[in-house]
């Protein structure tokens, strides 16, 4: 084979892959994304993701560079009834066909150390990483005034999220 041949070769082979990671993408459908800031340090982002392929995936990760760390949430009753926000490793099984919510009082992403005010109106560019269809980068409205459809409540009533709280993770900012 000549050099030219492999260069080809390569060239098409990358293009097949990226084509196949942007088509996995498309099965993950993402709706109703609003964005909100608990206080000037913190602040969290919910959504409705829609598994719209025939194979389970998970979120396993999230990017945004409106903070200085950004994870996946959820939160928990400890057994004195109080509850906790902790961060998810593992992530967020989201099974094939099924909807997964990311609301308040419940799943979320979290943004700690906030490099920037979330002001009403704004957008925050968000990447979510999943395992089987990769990477899906969502824009989405910062929307203050928004109240939950569902779940226990907002943010507001928890420990504040500026590294000074229980996070689950032993970290701090």
């Amino acid at each position: 084979m000549s050099f030219k041949s492999l260069t080809l070769s390569a060239a098409l082979s990358t293009v097949a892959t990226l084509a196949l990671a942007g088509a996995a993408s498309a099965h993950m459908i993402i709706e109703d994304a609003y964005a909100r800031a608990s206080n000037k340090m913190a602040g969290a982002a919910f959504m409705e993701i829609i598994n719209h392929s025939d194979v389970d995936d998970r979120l396993v990760g999230v990017r945004s560079d409106v903070a200085k760390r950004v994870q996946l949430h959820t939160h928990s009753e400890d057994e004195n009834g109080v509850m906790k926000m902790m961060h998810v490793e593992e992530g967020f099984a989201i099974s094939a066909g099924e909807t997964h919510q990311l609301k308040r009082g419940g799943d979320h992403v979290m943004f700690m150390g906030l490099t920037r005010e979330l002001k009403d109106g704004d957008t925050v560019n968000v990447t979510l990483v999943f395992e089987s269809a990769g990477e899906v980068t969502v824009e989405i409205p910062v929307d203050m005034a928004r109240q939950p459809k569902t779940g226990h409540g907002s943010h507001e009533g928890h420990a504040d999220h500026d590294g000074h709280s229980d996070h689950g993770d032993g970290e701090s900012n």
